[in-house]
């Protein structure tokens, strides 16, 4: 997961603001009927509450498809039934990765293992210590260090650091004159997606890759150390997967969804990776980098917090044998989907998810989002016991297998293409309450609702990022999305075995105000999208955003004479085409007058050129960072002229389209393929 929000402090009061004057449409969040919803379902946001819902979901272990998974899936259930929602588990049956084993050490030049000091000094820990003050970081059903999907089998090699394993990062390594085949990179974490740190090294000729958390990032020089305080130890290992393919969800199923019986593609058809990747904790790298003996980093900006010596290569000296073994099954795990019923019977629906599974306790994430998602159903369900409905029909969604590569939520979507053609919005909370500073991402064409009901300003609220359970929904499927959240407490757990209610409430409080703030926001948001009588919808800004990101495109590409537009063009020899190719679309929405229903007025069948399952022509993730997102990515990240003219083609019929397309009329273009 990847919280994706844009950092603004913002008081509990100023939840219940009136209109935001910087917004472009006249959004009222406190018209009566706004108000009486909200108002209701807020009287019933409790902390308390909150901290059972957490007790109760980090009670164990649950990474999809094990048992532990299975059990959260019917605490979930059990508990929206009790709130007397309908509610449906929709089972599905992804490729799923198992840990078999792992072992990484340190061997000398010769092949034979470093000599044994007091604990065989040379074989490095793949798991965090048990802590006496946190019993649940010992318990049984927890995994060593791993990520999923990665490459099966043993390798041996001298180590290159590759600092965080970027592409530019590894450009310099090749620019220094440093061969990485058959090496081991060790890469930090940051920066980027891990599943393209693989993939980098891959593309380099490296024979395998360990990640770690280097404490320059979020270790021992951001502040104390779990468990005295809420900063990574030198044992913590993030997990995650490698997944880098050009689609999120089940890998065998690209877009259709993975029933039970579904046809899928055979493992060879698809391009998993191939290297053994280990993560790794900061004492272990450090293991590793103390016995470095080749050339010292040239870049300072490379050098992280461990006190000794950051060099690029090992020395013939300082070897690495890793072995990593994994299989991969086809397993069951499920979303969980409850209803409730609106006013209006208008048939419209939105739509609030956040995911279940986590690589351990999860207590931060997910379960930090996960615990909002319960709280704002339980509050929206006892308001309409007392009377005081949505107009339209909310789904409370929680997602299985999103750690795994956001796979829950898009099956679902690929399920429900045509309930989704009236879907007004969807709202994700993944690991929403980390701290008081409260902010919101959004849609440009619900960006005016959101600011309206939340209280920030407009020009404060961003575009939603990748890396999480909105994907489905904006990407593929059209549905103009918000992703609500609060930051700003110290530490991480992230991915690791402490991530529990202990770490939690050291980092974040025992007082689950930042649960208490997000949930009412959230409440605040859904009440106004969800309402019959206030406007919440705006074409114009779409229209708007579009064309400043023409602009932005067009300086970028048409500057001339300049040592910055030499480094530009050498960086990007489309600069000038790419700026000639937004130069044409701004044509074209000069007088574009989407109406409602304006995000899906810019979905395409066949999808976005050499991106099939990215229907969405306004927004997508950076092909080389599933964490990163870009406004008009067919021209923005197109590889060739010929990927650059069909996007622009594709831009201008649909913005010469006019009125809404759902997913089943999405703009036709020629074949993609």
């Amino acid at each position: 997961m990847m919280r994706v929000v844009v950092t603004m402090v913002i008081s509990l009061a100023a939840l219940a603001a009136a209109d935001d004057p910087s917004a472009s449409i006249p959004v009222r969040s406190d018209s009566p009927d706004v108000a009486a919803v909200r108002d209701a379902a807020l009287s019933h946001v409790d902390a308390k509450s909150l901290r059972q819902f957490h007790d109760l979901l980090a009670s164990e272990p649950h990474v999809a498809g094990t048992a532990g998974d299975a059990r959260e899936i019917r605490r979930i259930e059990l508990a929206f039934r009790g709130m007397g929602l309908e509610t449906e588990v929709f089972e599905f049956w992804p490729l799923l990765a198992v840990p078999v084993s792992a072992r990484v050490e340190i061997v000398g030049a010769d092949g034979a293992a470093a000599p044994p000091a007091s604990a065989r000094r040379g074989v490095l820990p793949v798991i965090e210590r048990n802590l006496a003050e946190d019993p649940a970081a010992a318990h049984p059903d927890l995994n060593w260090g791993w990520c999923a999907y990665g490459g099966s089998g043993e390798v041996e090699g001298e180590v290159v650091y590759a600092n965080y394993g970027r592409a530019e990062d590894f450009a310099k390594l090749k620019e220094w004159g440093i061969d990485l085949t058959g090496r081991i990179v060790l890469a930090r974490y940051g920066g980027n997606f891990r599943g393209f740190k693989e993939r980098f090294a891959r593309e380099a000729g490296a024979a395998g890759l360990l990640v770690y958390i280097d404490p320059a990032d979020s270790g021992f020089t951001k502040g104390e150390i779990y468990p005295a305080g809420p900063w990574a130890n030198e044992s913590c290992i993030q997990r995650g997967s490698m997944l880098s393919l050009g689609y999120p969800g089940d890998p065998l199923t690209p877009g259709w969804t993975a029933t039970k019986d579904a046809k899928r593609l055979s493992e060879a058809e698809v391009a998993f990776p191939k290297l053994p990747v280990q993560p790794i904790g900061y004492a272990a790298a450090g293991q590793i980098m103390s016995r470095m003996t080749g050339e010292p980093i040239r870049d300072e900006s490379w050098r992280g917090g461990m006190q000794m010596e950051y060099r690029l290569t090992g020395g013939s000296a300082c070897r690495v044998r890793m072995q990593v073994e994994q299989r991969r099954e086809i397993k069951r795990t499920a979303n969980v989907i409850a209803r409730l019923r609106g006013s209006s019977g208008d048939g419209t629906t939105l739509i609030i998810g956040c995911h279940h599974d986590a690589w351990g306790f999860g207590a931060a994430d997910p379960l930090a989002g996960t615990i909002v998602l319960m709280e704002c159903a339980r509050a929206f369900a006892s308001a309409a016991a007392s009377g005081q409905r949505p107009a339209c029909d909310l789904l409370f969604c929680a997602w299985g297998a999103e750690e795994f590569g956001i796979i829950g939520s898009t099956e679902w979507v690929e399920a429900n293409m045509s309930q989704l053609a009236t879907a007004r919005a969807y709202i994700n909370l993944d690991m929403a309450s980390m701290g008081m500073n409260l902010g919101v991402s959004a849609s440009p064409s619900i960006r005016a609702a959101v600011a309206a009901a939340s209280g920030i300003d407009a020009a404060k609220i961003g575009a939603p990022g990748g890396g999480s359970d909105h994907v489905g929904f904006l990407f593929h499927a059209g549905v103009p999305c918000a992703s609500i959240g609060a930051g700003g407490a110290p530490g991480t757990a992230y991915h690791s075995n402490y991530d529990t209610t202990a770490w939690y409430r050291k980092s974040v409080g025992e007082d689950y105000a930042s649960a208490v703030l997000v949930s009412k926001a959230t409440v605040s948001v859904v009440a106004l999208l969800s309402s019959s009588g206030s406007a919440w919808e705006s074409a114009p800004d779409v229209v708007r955003v579009v064309l400043e990101d023409c602009g932005k495109l067009q300086r970028a590409g048409n500057e001339t004479g300049t040592d910055a537009a030499s480094a530009s063009a050498a960086r990007d020899p489309l600069a000038g085409a790419r700026a000639a190719a937004a130069a044409q679309v701004a044509a074209c929405f000069e007088g574009c007058q989407p109406s409602s229903g304006v995000d899906r007025q810019f979905l395409c069948a066949e999808g976005l050129p050499g991106r099939p399952w990215f229907k969405n022509l306004l927004y997508a993730t950076n092909p080389d960072n599933s964490y990163q997102c870009g406004d008009l990515p067919g021209l923005r990240w197109a590889k060739t002229q010929a990927e650059l003219d069909l996007a622009v083609e594709q831009l201008c019929a649909a913005a010469k389209g006019g009125g809404g397309r759902g997913p089943a009329g999405a703009v036709p273009t020629r074949n993609t393929q």
